[in-house]
């Protein structure tokens, strides 16, 4: 259920298990896009064309060539949003679709390094713009999920069910057996149709109506663990005017990010996207959003610390309107407690764990969690139970938890359920504290941070030896006392060369 990120790469996942899988979303896809052009150009050879690997390799000399943004589709209204492939995600699609990452960046997804191209602020603090021991994919959510959707669509077994709302489960409170279907836009009264299935895989994101349908069979709901510190975000896609901001390789900065804090809860982000333009948003807590009309967008980047992104907005070049968001708060629904829930029913991605898309975890948390769906199914060790395969899910979403959820306990206003902070919440805070403090200035812990945050590294990493030592027994390093607007060891001109 849902052909997002999240259903997609499960249906991939399962492929290696079941003879027929169906995508069953609401919204309808093209039939063909730009992509899809292309290559068939490219099959047929048409004059003057570069050959693919041509393309690939000009490219990374030369960065990517402006592009044609992908257009949203209106069953994902955060994707006009920032959306970062954190380094643990791309890692994760690689896996499930081998050559996937090399296929993003020679479509233009900008590639980000941290924290050698970002112009970053945090706790106070410039962060020194060393060589980068991570990057990110910072293009359109749309973009992304095209191509994985055509990659995944190629395998004959499995069928994509578009234009379709699933409106209940079938079966009792012992198994679940399909799905009841409608046409969308027959309202309430359309005529429904069944969908048997052996397993049903809810991954139809943060609004998922699963367990009230779950109830409706005699099941019981999952309980709910919510976070929410009331944060809103609004966005707005700008061309960079000033020769500030690039998108390319040579560029001296790609972007800007404010970090909030419990000190400072107003947060800005810009970043690239595969066209060429930039997409700036900013971030605020209950009672103090971003505002959504054109004027109020600007005056907000004045409650920043730095007057440096509000000089920028004024010269740079506006191409959208101001889009809002406010369902962010963090909800983990423990499918994997005890309870009376049927076998034959599994949540995945958002359906199961979403996170305050601020800290930008939630598609590498989807890549993540088909890895690990397809791996529990694949032990030969082991029967798959229902629960044992979503103790497996939730799994792989838990770092990315400890990490929004432990943040965000610390903000003003928060509430929910799990927002109480503990005494080992505090020791680790303490620790934690410290790391943010030397992350800006010390390369050691940097990376290591940037390691754990990026989800390609445990927690554990943080605790490394030559961390340790620097945490607790090192001093926090100078830092830049104005934005760095070059790499280190670079002029402007060099930069922009």
């Amino acid at each position: 259920m849902g052909g997002s990120l999240a259903g997609l790469l499960a249906a991939r996942a399962l492929t290696g298990h079941a003879e027929r899988v169906t995508i069953v979303e609401r919204d309808r896809f093209p039939e063909q896009d730009g992509e899809e052009r292309e290559e068939r150009e490219d099959r047929q050879g048409q004059e003057g064309r570069e050959d693919r690997q041509g393309r690939q390799d000009r490219e990374a000399r030369e960065g990517p060539k402006v592009r044609e943004r992908t257009a949203s589709r209106p069953g994902v209204p955060q994707s006009r949003h920032p959306h970062v492939l954190l380094e643990g995600g791309q890692l994760a699609l690689d896996a499930l679709l081998p050559g996937f990452m090399a296929e993003l960046n020679a479509a233009g997804a900008p590639r980000v390094g941290m924290p050698e191209d970002l112009v970053q602020w945090q706790d106070g603090r410039w962060f020194r713009r060393v060589p980068a021991s991570t990057h990110i994919h910072t293009g359109s959510r749309a973009q992304l999920e095209r191509l994985i959707r055509r990659r995944v669509l190629a395998d004959p077994s499995v069928t994509l069910v578009d234009g379709t709302e699933t409106v209940g489960l079938l079966g009792d409170a012992t198994r679940v057996r399909g799905v009841l279907l409608r046409e969308r836009g027959d309202g309430p009264s359309g005529e429904q149709r069944e969908l048997a299935a052996d397993l049903v895989v809810d991954a139809s994101g943060r609004g998922t109506k699963a367990p009230r349908w779950l109830a409706a069979i005699g099941a019981e709901a999952p309980h709910e663990e919510i976070i929410d510190t009331g944060l809103a975000y609004a966005s707005r896609v700008y061309r960079d005017t000033t020769g500030t901001l690039g998108s390319g390789p040579t560029a001296a900065s790609l972007g800007f990010y404010v970090v909030p804090n419990p000190a400072q809860p107003y947060g800005v982000v810009v970043l690239p996207l595969e066209d060429g333009t930039h997409l700036a948003t900013f971030s605020g807590l209950r009672g103090d959003e971003p505002p959504t009309d054109e004027a109020g967008f600007e005056e907000y980047a004045k409650r920043l610390p730095h007057p440096v992104v509000h000089r920028w907005l004024r010269e740079a070049e506006p191409l959208s309107p101001v889009s809002g968001f406010r369902r962010t708060a963090n909800v983990r629904r423990r499918y994997d407690l005890p309870g009376h829930r049927p076998a034959g029913f599994l949540a995945t991605g958002d359906a199961v764990c979403t996170f305050n898309p601020v800290y930008g975890q939630g598609m590498a948390v989807a890549a993540m969690s088909a890895v690990a769906l397809r791996d529990v199914l694949g032990d030969p060790r082991r029967t798959p139970t229902t629960r044992r395969v979503q103790k497996a899910l939730l799994g792989a979403s838990r770092q990315a938890w400890d990490i929004s959820a432990g943040a965000d306990r610390k903000m003003p206003g928060v509430i929910g359920d799990a927002a109480a902070v503990g005494v080992a919440d505090r020791v680790a805070g303490w620790y934690l504290r410290r790391i943010q403090e030397r992350t800006p200035g010390d390369p050691v812990v940097g990376r290591a941070f940037r390691s754990v945050v990026s989800l390609r590294e445990p927690l554990g990493a943080l605790f490394a030896p030559a961390v340790a030592r620097a945490v607790l027994f090192g001093p926090a390093r100078q830092t830049p006392a104005e934005p760095p607007m070059t790499r280190e060891g670079r002029t402007a001109r060099e930069g922009t060369e």
